[in-house]
């Protein structure tokens, strides 16, 4: 018998503006939550960075368990989207500056 790995996402009253620039500090996560805010959901698989897989999980959890996105399983896939509306409710303002100031 197999198990699904349970996917840990915080409540919204328990996301935090450290964790958020936190997880936005990084240039990959940056560049993950920009191509997420332009184009909506994808599944991990759609992103095309130049690093291990397993670095690349590693930035998807961090994104996860700061608040910064949200992610469900269709199939094999891990699809992945942003948490605009819980962000811009708690910190008004901060994603649009953030995405404005990458570009």
């Amino acid at each position: 018998m197999q198990f699904m790995r349970f996917l840990y996402h915080p409540d919204r009253k328990e996301i935090s503006l450290p964790g958020v620039l936190y997880a936005l500090g990084d240039p990959v996560r940056l560049e993950i939550v920009r191509q997420l805010a332009t184009k909506g959901e994808q599944s991990c698989a759609a992103f095309d960075f130049d690093i291990a897989k397993s670095t690349m999980s590693n930035h998807f959890k961090i994104l996860r368990s700061c608040g910064v996105v949200i992610t469900h399983k269709e199939g094999t896939q891990h699809i992945n989207k942003l948490r605009r509306e819980d962000l811009d409710a708690l910190f008004p303002g901060l994603l649009d500056v953030v995405l404005g100031s990458s570009e």
